[in-house]
């Protein structure tokens, strides 16, 4: 409680220099009033419907490609009974998880160098031409998502996992006593059991949809791929700390804030209203 105090509702103060022509010399409470003047600035600015398009579009693949992956790998870790090779391969799966996104973000760029890459290498041995990963917009989004899955995955596995772990085996000692084969018993027993998880964590994810972290963009970020690659997070990040646009990067930054709490709230109320599984 003490942290969301001093680290998320004490700044909230300062969220009112979106509605100000703020003046360090002047401080918050004596800079002028403008109303809504930045935000009619931004939502009139010709690139808007561009960074808004790119951080949508980057989030629901990232959500349709990254969610349900970590799913799968839970609900097959959890039929491997070789005790081994299931410690094995969730170590491999899920070390990527402690690799800061700086170290991440350089292996990437060097895997997929067209001068030296081993990515690259290995698709010109296999007699393939290699596109400009880094350098081509059209490919941005998917090295982005795609690293991201690597990274994240195993770690995912972990929460449901562990929700898996409720399961009676007396529900599946009595499916297979009925006949059941693996593939229903995952079907009918442990899916239904993490349904709960999943609507939980789908919620969150939904609601954090505009919440495209600037770190790994901004690193894998290029003037060739700044076409797909510029969000709202790295458009903030320039606007506030390079241009000293204070100001109007709040306000930026208190729109896709207040997006992200609307889309929280109706994905949880439309979870209340088809299910009992909601966050509150």
């Amino acid at each position: 409680m003490l942290y969301f105090i001093v680290f998320q509702y004490v700044p909230m103060y300062g969220v009112q220099i979106a509605f100000k022509n703020f003046l360090p010399s002047k401080g918050i409470a004596g800079s002028k009033w403008v109303g809504f003047d930045h935000f009619e600035r931004f939502f009139n600015s010709y690139y808007f419907w561009d960074l808004l398009w790119n951080t949508f579009s980057l989030s629901l693949y990232e959500l349709a490609i990254g969610f349900p992956l970590p799913i799968i790998l839970a609900l097959a870790f959890n039929e491997v009974k070789n005790g081994l090779f299931k410690r094995s391969v969730q170590t491999v799966t899920y070390a990527p998880h402690f690799i800061s996104i700086v170290v991440m973000a350089g292996m990437i760029i060097t895997f997929l160098s067209p001068s030296s890459g081993i990515l690259i290498r290995i698709i010109e041995w296999v007699g393939l031409q290699p596109a400009h990963f880094l350098e081509d917009p059209r490919w941005f989004k998917t090295v982005y998502v795609l690293s991201g899955v690597w990274q994240s995955a195993g770690w995912g596995t972990i929460i449901y996992l562990a929700a898996l772990s409720a399961v009676d085996p007396q529900l599946h000692e009595a499916a297979i006593v009925d006949g059941a084969s693996r593939l229903k018993r995952v079907l009918h027993i442990n899916i239904p059991t993490i349904v709960p998880t999943i609507s939980i964590l789908l919620i969150l994810n939904v609601g954090n949809i505009l919440g495209v972290g600037y770190e790994k963009v901004l690193l894998l970020q290029n003037s060739l791929n700044i076409e797909s690659s510029d969000v709202i997070s790295t458009f903030v990040y320039r606007s506030g700390l390079l241009s000293n646009q204070l100001s109007f990067s709040t306000a930026v930054g208190l729109f896709n804030s207040v997006v992200n709490a609307i889309l929280l709230l109706t994905v949880n109320r439309i979870a209340q209203k088809t299910s009992d599984n909601s966050i509150w």
